[in-house]
């Protein structure tokens, strides 16, 4: 038989998801009601050329039996204007579940945030970790059948990826620094102990790579043209720059750094001197 399948607005797509929306996803999880298998909600992002970026997301209440699902569409109206009021460039990309698996209700709900944008794309989170890990997979909803025939839907993989901004970087890396304490807290470094570990990683990285460099040198790696590409590239966007300037402008800076530092502390003695004053003066 000749068996159809809408799969040309699958081809190109790909997801990228910034950690805010995982850290939605698995908070709305823990915090569920007693007795609910898992939390929906909405994926807030833009598109462009095949590219789904999902920035934020918020869960929706719903309630889901052996035999329906209803969706609160009153409170996902509202929240969705609140969210393109803080940022009107953003729009409703689609949903999210906290559980891996696609269940035969994830069709209709998928139907309902299809009228917003009929590209619609649903993310699962494996918030379980059966897997060893969370597993954040992406889906898309594609048309299936025989000419003719009652159509069906598939939900098709397509590429998922977890994207970084410089200020996301930062904070994962804190909060990845939590799992090494026996009570899962960390302080918060100060700016100059903060520059003092990124020079530590960067001369880490710096060690590997010159490793890595030499073992190719010698014969024992073999060479890869795509490692060799970005190498070239990286170095390309070093600054041609002399030692001694170099230096000089860096101990400029650590002295800006720390007068503003030593400034910012002499701020705060004085206002909570001046705090105490006043109480006493009252």
């Amino acid at each position: 038989c000749n068996f159809e399948s809408s799969m040309e607005n699958v081809v190109g797509l790909k997801v990228l998801v910034h950690p805010v929306v995982l850290f939605t996803i698995v908070d709305g999880h823990e915090r569920r009601g007693e007795g609910t298998k898992r939390v929906i909600g909405t994926l807030m992002g833009s598109k462009e050329k095949g590219v789904v970026e999902v920035h934020s997301g918020y869960a929706v209440p719903h309630h889901e039996t052996k035999d329906e699902v209803a969706v609160d569409m009153d409170f996902d109206k509202e929240m969705s204007k609140l969210h393109q009021r803080v940022s009107s460039q953003e729009g409703v990309v689609g949903w999210f579940s906290s559980i891996r698996e696609v269940t035969m209700h994830s069709v209709l709900i998928h139907d309902y945030y299809s009228r917003f944008d009929p590209g619609a794309v649903l993310l699962t989170l494996d918030t379980s970790m059966e897997s060893g890990c969370l597993g954040a997979k992406a889906y898309i909803k594609s048309k299936v059948g025989l000419p003719g025939m009652t159509e069906g839907a598939i939900f098709t993989p397509i590429p998922c990826e977890v994207v970084y901004s410089e200020p996301e970087s930062v904070g994962v890396n804190l909060l990845q620094r939590s799992r090494f304490t026996a009570d899962g807290v960390i302080p918060v470094l100060l700016e100059i102990e903060q520059i003092q570990n990124v020079a530590e990683s960067t001369d880490e990285a710096l060690d590997q790579l010159m490793e890595y460099v030499d073992s190719v040198l010698d014969g024992r790696v073999a060479p890869d043209s795509d490692v060799g590409r970005l190498l070239s590239d990286t170095l390309s966007r070093v600054p041609q720059i002399d030692t001694v300037k170099f230096e000089t402008t860096l101990n400029q800076t650590m002295q800006d750094l720390l007068m503003v530092m030593y400034l910012g502390n002499l701020t705060k003695t004085q206002l909570s001197l001046g705090g105490k004053l006043t109480q006493i003066a009252s």
